[in-house]
């Protein structure tokens, strides 16, 4: 049976229906904001899994005719998921994950289809309300609901929820948050140097609406929610707990604190399989020896987060000896590859980025096929993972869910200050390279791009580094902690990542394990983060502390000018052929495929952009292309070059692009029976022009160029002597 609610929300409805699609799946819903429409859907598989994790999976699937496009490509439909949806999928997986039991096992998929797409309705914000709420209504055990709005802000500094794509184009601030009816759960953002107060603010008012949205889900779950399957409790034997943590804390304890990463985790790992070895012995034999076996390995598992958590929280002990708030060893370096356009290094303890940066012309931006508005970009910034960065084998290919994340977060704060292009007219790629990691080489990536971009010349507005915040609670007491590493990641509670300028914030983003941080935790959290920035930008600006004025000179050159819109067809020629014959002349090369061929881009506004690494063949190909759009000047005279001769005349080029007609009667003050008794192709003549006729096409004469004969008659008597 079809049921429909709705909610006015902030003037926009927000719609709900649900008993009438997908009938088959544990929860279904159909979110409709505006004209943006998304099928919400979640299934539970019907046994448990045998991994010792939560099985969950969430995607979020971009169909193009949602915005009236056809796929490109030879392969018209969709294919793998675009970077966008990822990203995506990964918004909405981030905070409804800790609202799911830790005992359950059951795989548990969620499919969010978007319909149609309104661009000032946000399609991931319906797709994040529609999971919560289909897992809301339906039998599996959630502990939410949950929701998310995105914040902008407009000329006044006043914030807005759900901004419109105009008011998202000139906003400062583009930040999601979500969150339950208590607390804020996760945060992505990217900002123009916002201060930490203001964030603290948009965070803050992002809650207050977010509770409007958790309180519609309450309603409409008491109202046609399904009744919640059990789950069995997971609970370890109290005497085999007891045995376990006897035998074995001494020594997780120890293990714990060793600082080296590489020996930490060998000897936690060899105090687990010691441990097990043990216990096998004793309870071999038993009736309930494999339930006892699963509790000794359950048992010690939880001995390593137990005591790395009561060590900060009671004794404010970390596991490496910091205090809370101390930073691991820096460094910082560039140019350490000769031939990049910029190269840079930066290390943070045990974690280790190489960044190199590479200039090209506008046309190498990349292309978009996605559901927004923008079709392409100009500055990318790719994040590499290789397994060996922590000493380990591992599989290589296409880049995962974590290493687009990570991009995309690193790319989001740089961005922030890369110069525009028409200050800076090239296609910016920054490539991160995690050569070591022991914690946040999203943040290090942030750091060692910064590097990079400076090393190569690009203008960026101001130096940009990052650092990552933890928090460890036990319910009643917390504990900040500055630039986390691995085991703090993996055992606390909050991973925040906040990168930004001496002036402010230009990315932040936060994930936690548990069901939300108050406003408390996040002002001290981003505090913490501020005095953490400045020591790493002092470290940084040691090293480099400003963009050079120069570019490598393995970088391309550019030259940007501007020419009449209404000549930029002539530049380009029928078919493209008169930019081709200008950059294999320009170049000397063959072909505009040729690595050392001229690059030009030609923009509708009538900008003329050109690279290359030679400035001499920028100045030629300019030259060029200026004499193709030149005008010709009636009654001026020319020296051309004859192209073509016929019994009618001759073809006279003026210079590249500009031939004119030089006819039989205009060649000269005496009859000429045939012009090639006269002229060859390549001969030089002079010539004057006499304007274009009614068809557009240009008049020569050598006629008019030449002196005019004096007559007979004309001719003055030479006086007597």
């Amino acid at each position: 049976m079809k049921r429909e609610f709705k909610l006015d929300f902030l003037g926009r409805d927000l719609v709900v229906e649900t008993g009438e699609l997908a009938k088959q799946t544990n929860g279904s819903v159909l979110v409709r904001y505006g004209d943006t429409v998304v099928l919400s859907v979640c299934v539970m598989g019907k046994t448990p899994v045998s991994q010792d994790f939560f099985p969950l999976q969430v995607l979020y699937q971009e169909k193009l005719y949602s915005v009236g496009k056809i796929p490109g490509g030879f392969i018209k439909r969709e294919g793998r998921p675009t970077d966008s949806a990822t990203l995506a999928a990964r918004l909405i997986d981030r905070p409804i994950r800790p609202m799911f039991d830790e005992n359950l096992r059951n795989e548990i998929q969620v499919v969010n289809t978007v319909l149609s797409v309104d661009q000032d309705n946000s399609p991931e914000m319906a797709a994040l309300f529609g999971t919560s709420l289909a897992l809301g209504i339906s039998d599996i055990p959630f502990d939410g609901p949950v929701a998310g709005v995105m914040v902008g802000m407009d000329e006044n500094g006043e914030f807005i929820i759900n901004p419109t794509a105009t008011q998202t184009e000139v906003s400062p601030l583009a930040l999601t948050v979500a969150g339950t009816k208590d607390a804020i759960c996760m945060v992505e953002a990217g900002s123009k140097e916002l201060s930490e107060k203001q964030m603290l603010e948009a965070l803050m008012f992002a809650h207050e609406n977010i509770q409007t949205l958790c309180e519609f889900q309450e309603r409409i779950i008491a109202e046609i929610g399904k009744e919640k399957v059990v789950l069995e409790p997971a609970i370890i034997d109290p005497e085999v707990d007891k045995e376990v943590r006897e035998y074995a804390t001494e020594d997780m304890l120890k293990a714990i604190q060793i600082k080296e990463k590489l020996e930490k985790y060998a000897k936690i790992d060899e105090v687990k399989k010691t441990t097990i070895e043990h216990f096998t012995a004793i309870y071999e034999g038993a009736e309930d020896f494999d339930k006892k076996m699963r509790d000794v390995e359950k048992t010690v598992n939880l001995i390593e987060g137990s005591e790395v958590r009561r060590l900060i929280i009671e004794k404010h002990i970390r596991p490496d000896g910091r205090k809370m708030d101390e930073i691991r060893p820096l460094f910082a370096d560039v140019d350490l590859l000769p031939r990049t356009h910029g190269s840079g290094l930066f290390s943070r303890g045990e974690t280790q980025v190489l960044a190199t940066t590479t200039l090209g012309p506008l046309s190498d931006h990349q292309i978009l096929d996605g559901l927004g508005i923008e079709d392409e970009k100009r500055f990318m910034l790719h994040y590499n993972f290789p397994a060996f960065s922590v000493g380990e084998i591992g599989r290589y290919g296409s880049p995962g869910r974590r290493e687009i994340g990570h991009g995309a977060l690193g790319e989001r704060a740089l961005l922030q200050v890369i110069p525009s292009e028409e200050e800076f007219p090239y296609t910016i790629r920054v490539v991160s390279e995690v050569l070591e990691s022991n914690g946040s080489s999203s943040q290090a990536t942030i750091c060692s791009g910064c590097l990079s971009l400076m090393a190569a010349g690009v203008p960026i507005k101001a130096p940009v580094a990052g650092i990552a915040m933890g928090l460890i609670s036990n319910g009643k007491k917390y504990t900040i902690l500055t630039d986390i590493q691995g085991l703090e990641d993996h055992m606390g509670d909050m991973d925040f990542k906040v990168a930004g300028t001496r002036e402010g914030i230009t990315a932040l983003q936060m994930d936690i394990k548990i069901k939300g941080v108050t406003k408390a935790i996040l002002k001290e959290a981003l505090e913490e983060a501020r005095k953490a920035r400045m020591k790493i930008l002092d470290v940084m600006e040691a090293r480099i502390a400003e963009p050079r004025k120069e570019l490598s000179k393995y970088a391309p050159k550019v030259v940007t000018f501007t020419i009449d819109p209404d000549k930029i067809k002539d530049v380009i020629g029928k078919g493209g052929d008169m930019i081709t014959k200008i950059i294999l002349e320009a170049s000397g090369v063959k072909s505009v495929n040729d690595k050392d061929a001229v690059k030009v881009d030609l923009e509708d506004d009538g900008r003329v952009v050109i690279y290359h690494t030679s400035q001499e063949i920028i100045d030629k190909t300019r030259a060029m292309i200026e004499d193709v759009i030149k005008e010709v000047e009636v009654g001026k005279v020319y020296t051309g070059k004859v192209t073509k001769v016929e019994d009618f005349g001759c073809f006279v080029e003026l210079w590249p692009g500009c031939e004119g007609l030089v006819h039989v009667s205009q060649l000269d003050y005496k009859r000429v029976e045939k012009p090639s008794d006269m002229f060859r192709v390549g001969d030089e003549m002079i010539v004057k022009s006499q304007g274009y006729d009614n068809r557009g096409r240009l008049n020569l004469s050598r006629k008019e160029a030449l002196p005019k004969p004096v007559k007979p008659e004309e001719k003055k008597e030479t006086p007597e002597e």
